[in-house]
Protein backbone atom coordinates (compact mmCIF):
# COMPACT_ATOMS: atom_id res chain seq x y z
CA UNK A 1 0.00 0.00 0.00
CA UNK A 2 1.39 3.80 -0.89
CA UNK A 3 2.55 5.40 2.34
CA UNK A 4 1.32 8.95 0.40
CA UNK A 5 -2.28 8.37 1.67
CA UNK A 6 -2.11 10.36 4.83
CA UNK A 7 0.87 12.81 3.40
CA UNK A 8 -0.31 16.39 4.31
CA UNK A 9 1.26 17.87 1.77
CA UNK A 10 4.07 17.05 -1.04
CA UNK A 11 6.78 18.21 0.65
CA UNK A 12 5.94 17.06 4.64
CA UNK A 13 6.78 13.28 4.96
CA UNK A 14 4.91 10.70 7.04
CA UNK A 15 6.03 9.11 10.29
CA UNK A 16 6.00 5.72 7.58
CA UNK A 17 7.84 7.23 4.72
CA UNK A 18 10.47 8.46 7.17
CA UNK A 19 10.64 4.95 8.65
CA UNK A 20 11.24 3.56 4.66
CA UNK A 21 13.88 6.35 4.31
CA UNK A 22 15.55 5.09 7.53
CA UNK A 23 15.50 1.91 6.50
CA UNK A 24 16.74 2.08 2.96
CA UNK A 25 19.56 4.37 4.05
CA UNK A 26 21.02 1.31 6.37
CA UNK A 27 20.95 -0.96 3.92
CA UNK A 28 22.89 1.88 1.49
CA UNK A 29 25.21 2.45 3.81
CA UNK A 30 26.07 -1.60 5.19
CA UNK A 31 25.31 -3.33 1.72
CA UNK A 32 26.18 -0.43 -0.77
CA UNK A 33 28.84 1.97 0.67
CA UNK A 34 31.42 -0.13 1.89
CA UNK A 35 31.57 -1.98 -1.44
CA UNK A 36 31.25 0.85 -4.07
CA UNK A 37 34.82 2.04 -5.14
CA UNK A 38 35.83 -1.86 -5.08
CA UNK A 39 32.98 -2.76 -7.46
CA UNK A 40 33.39 0.49 -9.34
CA UNK A 41 37.31 -0.19 -9.84
CA UNK A 42 36.89 -3.99 -10.96
CA UNK A 43 33.40 -3.39 -13.08
CA UNK A 44 31.55 -6.24 -10.60
CA UNK A 45 28.11 -6.14 -11.11
CA UNK A 46 26.77 -7.25 -7.35
CA UNK A 47 23.75 -9.76 -8.21
CA UNK A 48 23.57 -10.76 -4.69
CA UNK A 49 23.59 -7.49 -2.81
CA UNK A 50 20.51 -6.75 -5.51
CA UNK A 51 18.74 -10.00 -4.28
CA UNK A 52 19.21 -8.94 -1.00
CA UNK A 53 17.34 -5.22 -2.21
CA UNK A 54 14.95 -7.71 -3.39
CA UNK A 55 13.41 -9.03 -0.10
CA UNK A 56 13.42 -5.41 1.40
CA UNK A 57 10.90 -4.84 -1.78
CA UNK A 58 13.11 -2.33 -3.21
CA UNK A 59 12.76 -4.82 -6.97
CA UNK A 60 9.21 -3.60 -7.46
CA UNK A 61 8.56 -0.44 -5.55
CA UNK A 62 5.27 0.76 -7.27
CA UNK A 63 4.28 -2.72 -8.86
CA UNK A 64 0.91 -4.34 -7.20
CA UNK A 65 1.01 -6.29 -4.11
CA UNK A 66 -1.11 -8.83 -5.78
CA UNK A 67 2.71 -10.09 -7.34
CA UNK A 68 4.92 -9.49 -5.14
CA UNK A 69 4.94 -5.38 -5.45
CA UNK A 70 5.29 -3.50 -2.81
CA UNK A 71 2.56 -0.72 -4.34
CA UNK A 72 4.08 2.24 -3.11
CA UNK A 73 3.94 5.92 -4.60
CA UNK A 74 6.21 7.87 -7.13
CA UNK A 75 6.68 10.22 -3.86
CA UNK A 76 7.90 7.15 -1.88
CA UNK A 77 10.32 6.13 -4.44
CA UNK A 78 12.02 9.24 -4.52
CA UNK A 79 12.51 8.84 -0.98
CA UNK A 80 13.86 5.30 -1.30
CA UNK A 81 16.37 6.51 -4.59
CA UNK A 82 17.93 9.02 -2.86
CA UNK A 83 18.83 6.96 0.34
CA UNK A 84 20.53 4.11 -2.19
CA UNK A 85 22.44 6.88 -4.35
CA UNK A 86 24.41 7.63 -0.92
CA UNK A 87 25.40 4.68 -1.11
CA UNK A 88 26.13 4.14 -4.55
CA UNK A 89 24.52 5.88 -7.08
CA UNK A 90 25.81 3.36 -10.15
CA UNK A 91 23.48 0.60 -8.14
CA UNK A 92 21.04 2.76 -7.17
CA UNK A 93 20.47 3.87 -10.76
CA UNK A 94 20.41 0.56 -11.86
CA UNK A 95 17.34 -0.13 -9.55
CA UNK A 96 15.64 2.31 -10.77
CA UNK A 97 15.76 1.21 -14.08
CA UNK A 98 14.96 -2.47 -13.10
CA UNK A 99 11.53 -0.45 -11.61
CA UNK A 100 10.72 1.01 -15.01
CA UNK A 101 10.73 -2.42 -16.59
CA UNK A 102 8.91 -3.98 -13.51
CA UNK A 103 6.05 -1.08 -13.44
CA UNK A 104 5.61 -1.56 -17.43
CA UNK A 105 4.98 -5.10 -17.08
CA UNK A 106 2.82 -4.64 -14.25
CA UNK A 107 0.79 -1.29 -15.83
CA UNK A 108 0.63 -3.05 -19.66
CA UNK A 109 0.89 -6.57 -19.49
CA UNK A 110 -1.90 -8.82 -19.64
CA UNK A 111 -2.31 -10.82 -16.29
CA UNK A 112 -0.34 -14.40 -17.98
CA UNK A 113 2.66 -12.04 -17.97
CA UNK A 114 2.12 -10.07 -14.78
CA UNK A 115 1.90 -13.55 -12.89
CA UNK A 116 4.89 -15.28 -14.80
CA UNK A 117 7.43 -11.97 -15.02
CA UNK A 118 6.75 -10.12 -11.63
CA UNK A 119 7.11 -12.18 -8.79
CA UNK A 120 10.47 -12.58 -9.51
CA UNK A 121 11.51 -9.02 -10.93
CA UNK A 122 9.68 -7.72 -7.51
CA UNK A 123 12.33 -10.03 -5.88
CA UNK A 124 15.19 -9.31 -7.99
CA UNK A 125 16.11 -12.50 -8.47
CA UNK A 126 14.80 -11.92 -11.98
CA UNK A 127 16.21 -8.98 -13.40
CA UNK A 128 14.80 -6.45 -16.26
CA UNK A 129 16.50 -4.26 -18.82
CA UNK A 130 14.98 -1.10 -21.19
CA UNK A 131 15.73 -1.54 -24.87
CA UNK A 132 14.55 1.77 -26.84
CA UNK A 133 18.01 3.62 -27.40
CA UNK A 134 19.28 2.43 -30.84
CA UNK A 135 22.42 4.00 -32.86
CA UNK A 136 20.11 6.48 -35.39
CA UNK A 137 16.92 6.84 -32.45
CA UNK A 138 18.59 8.46 -28.96
CA UNK A 139 16.83 11.56 -28.38
CA UNK A 140 14.57 10.90 -31.38
CA UNK A 141 13.34 7.58 -30.00
CA UNK A 142 10.67 7.86 -32.59
CA UNK A 143 12.42 7.15 -34.85
CA UNK A 144 13.77 3.71 -34.19
CA UNK A 145 14.03 1.36 -36.45
CA UNK A 146 14.09 -2.15 -34.66
CA UNK A 147 11.27 -4.56 -36.30
CA UNK A 148 8.60 -6.56 -35.31
CA UNK A 149 6.66 -9.06 -37.86
CA UNK A 150 4.02 -10.89 -37.25
CA UNK A 151 4.38 -14.44 -38.94
CA UNK A 152 1.65 -16.68 -37.60
CA UNK A 153 1.29 -16.64 -33.88
CA UNK A 154 4.99 -14.80 -33.49
CA UNK A 155 6.46 -11.43 -33.46
CA UNK A 156 9.29 -12.18 -35.21
CA UNK A 157 12.24 -9.13 -34.31
CA UNK A 158 15.26 -7.41 -35.88
CA UNK A 159 17.73 -5.19 -34.85
CA UNK A 160 19.95 -3.66 -32.33
CA UNK A 161 19.56 -1.65 -29.24
CA UNK A 162 22.23 0.49 -27.43
CA UNK A 163 23.41 1.56 -24.16
CA UNK A 164 21.54 -1.54 -22.30
CA UNK A 165 21.91 -1.23 -18.51
CA UNK A 166 22.01 -4.76 -17.27
CA UNK A 167 21.90 -6.31 -20.70
CA UNK A 168 23.59 -9.95 -20.22
CA UNK A 169 22.61 -10.26 -16.70
CA UNK A 170 18.80 -9.87 -16.84
CA UNK A 171 16.37 -12.65 -17.95
CA UNK A 172 13.71 -9.84 -19.73
CA UNK A 173 14.08 -7.07 -22.22
CA UNK A 174 11.19 -4.84 -22.81
CA UNK A 175 11.88 -3.97 -26.10
CA UNK A 176 10.42 -1.38 -28.11
CA UNK A 177 9.96 -2.29 -31.93
CA UNK A 178 8.34 -1.04 -34.89
CA UNK A 179 5.69 -3.20 -36.10
CA UNK A 180 3.41 -0.56 -38.01
CA UNK A 181 4.69 2.75 -40.30
CA UNK A 182 6.74 5.55 -39.61
CA UNK A 183 6.37 7.65 -36.78
CA UNK A 184 5.83 6.97 -32.78
CA UNK A 185 2.54 5.32 -33.47
CA UNK A 186 4.10 2.67 -35.46
CA UNK A 187 5.95 1.50 -32.47
CA UNK A 188 4.59 -1.62 -29.70
CA UNK A 189 6.58 -2.66 -26.45
CA UNK A 190 7.25 -6.75 -26.78
CA UNK A 191 8.62 -9.00 -23.91
CA UNK A 192 11.82 -10.87 -25.30
CA UNK A 193 12.82 -13.26 -22.35
CA UNK A 194 16.91 -13.85 -22.20
CA UNK A 195 17.38 -17.20 -23.49
CA UNK A 196 15.10 -16.35 -26.50
CA UNK A 197 17.56 -17.85 -30.13
CA UNK A 198 18.76 -15.25 -31.96
CA UNK A 199 19.07 -12.95 -28.86
CA UNK A 200 22.87 -12.03 -28.54
CA UNK A 201 24.96 -9.07 -26.52
CA UNK A 202 27.90 -6.80 -27.22
CA UNK A 203 31.04 -6.19 -25.20
CA UNK A 204 30.55 -4.99 -21.85
CA UNK A 205 31.12 -0.82 -22.78
CA UNK A 206 34.15 1.22 -21.24
CA UNK A 207 32.23 4.00 -19.44
CA UNK A 208 33.38 6.94 -17.77
CA UNK A 209 31.04 6.16 -14.64
CA UNK A 210 28.32 3.31 -13.89
CA UNK A 211 31.37 0.62 -13.98
CA UNK A 212 29.71 -1.84 -11.77
CA UNK A 213 26.77 -2.02 -13.80
CA UNK A 214 26.98 -3.60 -17.11
CA UNK A 215 26.47 -1.54 -20.62
CA UNK A 216 26.09 -3.63 -23.62
CA UNK A 217 24.31 -3.50 -27.10
CA UNK A 218 21.38 -6.19 -27.20
CA UNK A 219 21.01 -7.40 -30.85
CA UNK A 220 18.09 -9.23 -32.23
CA UNK A 221 18.29 -11.57 -35.53
CA UNK A 222 15.67 -13.22 -36.02
CA UNK A 223 14.12 -13.10 -32.43
CA UNK A 224 10.60 -14.82 -32.37
CA UNK A 225 8.48 -14.58 -29.40
CA UNK A 226 4.94 -15.39 -29.12
CA UNK A 227 2.18 -12.44 -29.76
CA UNK A 228 0.97 -12.28 -26.59
CA UNK A 229 4.53 -11.11 -25.14
CA UNK A 230 3.25 -7.72 -26.79
CA UNK A 231 2.27 -4.92 -23.42
CA UNK A 232 -0.61 -2.84 -24.19
CA UNK A 233 -1.73 -3.11 -27.89
CA UNK A 234 0.32 -2.45 -30.94
CA UNK A 235 0.74 0.86 -31.90
CA UNK A 236 1.04 1.54 -27.94
CA UNK A 237 4.98 0.98 -27.22
CA UNK A 238 6.02 4.59 -27.62
CA UNK A 239 2.63 5.92 -25.21
CA UNK A 240 4.53 3.19 -22.95
CA UNK A 241 8.22 4.10 -23.11
CA UNK A 242 7.16 7.54 -22.62
CA UNK A 243 4.89 7.15 -19.70
CA UNK A 244 7.87 5.11 -18.44
CA UNK A 245 9.99 7.35 -18.78
CA UNK A 246 8.36 10.23 -16.64
CA UNK A 247 8.66 8.06 -13.49
CA UNK A 248 12.30 7.30 -14.58
CA UNK A 249 13.21 10.65 -14.85
CA UNK A 250 12.07 11.25 -11.03
CA UNK A 251 14.46 8.25 -9.68
CA UNK A 252 17.47 9.68 -11.74
CA UNK A 253 16.82 13.03 -10.30
CA UNK A 254 17.09 11.46 -6.94
CA UNK A 255 20.00 9.27 -7.84
CA UNK A 256 21.55 12.50 -8.54
CA UNK A 257 20.27 14.61 -5.20
CA UNK A 258 21.43 11.28 -3.10
CA UNK A 259 24.90 11.04 -4.85
CA UNK A 260 25.34 14.69 -4.55
CA UNK A 261 24.15 15.09 -0.62
CA UNK A 262 26.65 12.64 0.26
CA UNK A 263 29.48 14.74 -1.78
CA UNK A 264 28.43 17.49 0.26
CA UNK A 265 28.23 16.40 3.30
CA UNK A 266 31.91 14.96 3.01
CA UNK A 267 33.10 18.48 1.73
CA UNK A 268 31.21 20.13 5.00
CA UNK A 269 33.27 18.06 7.35
CA UNK A 270 36.99 18.16 5.24
CA UNK A 271 36.27 22.14 5.05
CA UNK A 272 36.65 22.50 8.69
CA UNK A 273 38.97 19.88 9.66
CA UNK A 274 41.43 21.60 6.58
CA UNK A 275 43.70 24.57 8.05
CA UNK A 276 45.53 26.23 5.09
CA UNK A 277 47.03 30.23 5.45
CA UNK A 278 46.75 29.40 9.49
CA UNK A 279 42.77 29.15 9.81
CA UNK A 280 40.36 26.70 8.63
CA UNK A 281 38.67 26.41 5.00
CA UNK A 282 35.50 26.78 6.51
CA UNK A 283 36.82 30.15 8.07
CA UNK A 284 36.71 31.57 4.87
CA UNK A 285 33.72 33.93 3.05
CA UNK A 286 34.54 32.43 -0.56
CA UNK A 287 34.24 28.52 0.84
CA UNK A 288 31.10 29.83 2.90
CA UNK A 289 29.89 30.90 -0.26
CA UNK A 290 30.47 28.02 -1.90
CA UNK A 291 28.78 25.42 0.92
CA UNK A 292 26.13 28.04 1.07
CA UNK A 293 25.06 27.56 -3.05
CA UNK A 294 25.72 23.86 -2.39
CA UNK A 295 23.15 23.49 0.11
CA UNK A 296 20.28 25.65 -1.31
CA UNK A 297 20.99 23.99 -5.28
CA UNK A 298 20.27 20.43 -3.70
CA UNK A 299 17.17 22.00 -1.06
CA UNK A 300 15.84 23.66 -4.22
CA UNK A 301 16.25 20.73 -6.27
CA UNK A 302 14.67 18.08 -3.80
CA UNK A 303 11.61 20.53 -3.40
CA UNK A 304 11.04 20.19 -7.16
CA UNK A 305 11.44 16.54 -7.32
CA UNK A 306 8.99 15.74 -4.58
CA UNK A 307 6.34 18.49 -6.01
CA UNK A 308 6.93 16.62 -9.57
CA UNK A 309 6.68 13.20 -7.58
CA UNK A 310 2.96 14.31 -6.16
CA UNK A 311 2.31 15.78 -9.23
CA UNK A 312 2.72 12.10 -10.74
CA UNK A 313 1.08 10.11 -7.99
CA UNK A 314 -2.34 12.45 -8.63
CA UNK A 315 -2.19 12.07 -12.37
CA UNK A 316 -1.92 16.81 -12.38
CA UNK A 317 -2.63 18.22 -15.61
CA UNK A 318 1.35 19.17 -15.51
CA UNK A 319 2.74 16.26 -14.55
CA UNK A 320 5.11 15.35 -17.48
CA UNK A 321 6.26 19.07 -17.71
CA UNK A 322 7.14 19.15 -14.00
CA UNK A 323 8.90 15.26 -13.95
CA UNK A 324 11.08 17.28 -17.05
CA UNK A 325 11.42 20.10 -15.17
CA UNK A 326 12.78 18.30 -12.11
CA UNK A 327 14.67 16.25 -13.85
CA UNK A 328 17.05 18.80 -15.23
CA UNK A 329 17.25 20.65 -12.17
CA UNK A 330 18.08 18.15 -9.79
CA UNK A 331 20.79 16.54 -11.93
CA UNK A 332 22.10 19.56 -13.25
CA UNK A 333 22.83 20.49 -9.28
CA UNK A 334 23.61 16.90 -8.38
CA UNK A 335 26.51 17.38 -10.81
CA UNK A 336 27.45 20.92 -9.78
CA UNK A 337 27.47 19.96 -6.28
CA UNK A 338 29.38 17.07 -6.24
CA UNK A 339 32.19 18.84 -8.87
CA UNK A 340 32.18 21.33 -6.34
CA UNK A 341 32.65 19.09 -3.45
CA UNK A 342 35.47 17.51 -5.57
CA UNK A 343 36.93 21.39 -5.71
CA UNK A 344 36.69 21.60 -2.16
CA UNK A 345 38.88 18.87 -1.07
CA UNK A 346 41.91 19.94 -3.12
CA UNK A 347 43.97 16.77 -4.76
CA UNK A 348 42.46 14.82 -2.09
CA UNK A 349 39.47 15.35 -4.11
CA UNK A 350 41.10 13.82 -7.23
CA UNK A 351 42.12 10.51 -5.52
CA UNK A 352 39.88 7.19 -6.02
CA UNK A 353 39.93 6.25 -2.14
CA UNK A 354 38.17 9.58 -1.00
CA UNK A 355 34.96 8.20 -3.49
CA UNK A 356 34.02 11.59 -4.57
CA UNK A 357 35.76 11.40 -8.02
CA UNK A 358 33.36 8.45 -8.06
CA UNK A 359 30.65 10.44 -7.57
CA UNK A 360 31.57 13.10 -10.09
CA UNK A 361 31.77 10.55 -12.74
CA UNK A 362 28.79 8.85 -11.99
CA UNK A 363 26.23 11.41 -11.88
CA UNK A 364 27.57 12.91 -14.97
CA UNK A 365 25.43 10.62 -16.88
CA UNK A 366 22.44 11.34 -15.76
CA UNK A 367 22.61 14.45 -17.22
CA UNK A 368 21.79 12.72 -20.87
CA UNK A 369 19.81 9.98 -19.36
CA UNK A 370 15.90 9.20 -19.38
CA UNK A 371 16.16 11.77 -21.94
CA UNK A 372 19.01 14.53 -22.25
CA UNK A 373 18.72 17.67 -20.69
CA UNK A 374 18.26 19.49 -23.56
CA UNK A 375 15.44 17.43 -24.29
CA UNK A 376 13.77 18.11 -21.10
CA UNK A 377 14.08 22.21 -21.71
CA UNK A 378 11.78 21.07 -24.89
CA UNK A 379 9.61 19.69 -23.21
CA UNK A 380 8.85 22.32 -20.95
CA UNK A 381 9.47 25.20 -23.71
CA UNK A 382 6.60 23.38 -25.66
CA UNK A 383 4.27 23.02 -22.77
CA UNK A 384 5.12 26.94 -21.96
CA UNK A 385 4.27 27.94 -25.71
CA UNK A 386 1.24 24.99 -26.01
CA UNK A 387 3.23 23.25 -29.07
CA UNK A 388 2.52 19.12 -28.78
Amino acid sequence: MSLLTDAPSAYELTADQRDLASAVRDFAQTELHPHALEWDQHKHFPVDVLERAGRMGLGGVYVREDVGGSGLSRSDAVLIFEELAKGDPTIAAYISIHNMVARMIDTHGSEQLRRRWLPGLSSLALRGSYCLTEAEAGSDAAALRTSAVIDGDDYVLNGEKLFISGAGSSSVYVVMARTGGPGPKGISAIIVPADTPGLSFGANERKMGWNAQPTRAVSLVDVRVPRTNLLGREGDGFTIAMTGLNGGRLNIGACSLGGAQWAYERAVAHVQQRVAFGRRLADNEAVMFRLADMRIQLEAARGLLRRAAHALDIDAPDAVELCAMAKRLATDAGFDVANAALQLHGGYGYLADHGIEKVVRDLRVHQILEGTNEVMDLIVGRSIVGVA
